[in-house]
């Protein structure tokens, strides 16, 4: 497990104090100690307590899943690829970091199911993100199908569809030229998909 001196060394762990830190003093005024013991613990049962404990408020649930998945306790997973589908991207970023250090084979197949969810597509930029950061088997099948979703006329989640074209390019898998090919026409898409295009080893056409 790592030490508290290594967390505080932790660019995202800090990043993730910092923001829940300001979160609770929007909203109640004043940071509570549980708060500062709960950020500065290393002890995995009392964080997997604080992680699974009835009413326990969002900050001590993320700081508990975050400190679990980096150490590597799978224990942590449930909760972070809840996290992984926030609202809140900042929260969404932060569950990401945490499930590729806590590196369980079971990742890839959850962030594939909430990328593909056409329900929850406002949501699916990180785990479209993660899929590509984990070059896992349901990586490349996973961005193809939200690719494809993502180039009708007016779509409005470019953004996703930019992310699946830009972690298609990054896995350089010959079995996303179809969809990147037909790509290249979409406005917000094309110049990327060109690119992407360009490290699969072929022209662009």
């Amino acid at each position: 497990m790592e030490n508290a001196e290594g967390f505080s060394r932790d660019p995202e762990f800090c990043s993730m104090i910092d923001r829940l830190r300001d979160e609770i003093e929007n909203e109640e005024g004043t940071v509570p100690a549980a708060f500062e013991e709960l950020a500065r613990t290393v002890d995995t049962e009392e964080l997997h307590a604080r992680l699974t404990a009835p009413g326990q408020p969002l900050w001590a649930r993320e700081i508990a899943a975050y400190r679990l998945g980096t150490a590597g306790d799978p224990r942590a997973f449930e909760a972070l690829v809840l996290l992984l589908n926030h609202r809140d991207p900042e929260r969404c970023v932060t569950a990401a970091h945490a499930l590729v250090r806590l590196g369980d084979p079971r990742t890839a197949r959850a962030a594939a199911a909430l990328a593909t969810n056409e329900l929850r597509v406002a949501y699916a930029l990180l785990p479209v993100r993660l899929l590509a950061d984990l070059r896992a088997p349901e990586s490349v099948p996973a961005l193809v199908t939200v690719l494809e979703r993502r180039l009708g006329a007016g779509d409005p989640h470019w953004r996703v569809g930019l992310a699946c074209v830009e972690g298609l390019g990054a896995l350089g898998d010959p079995q996303a030229r179809d969809v990147l090919e037909a790509a290249l026409p979409h406005p917000r898409l094309g110049r990327a998909a060109e690119r992407s295009l360009s490290l699969l080893g072929g022209p662009a056409v």
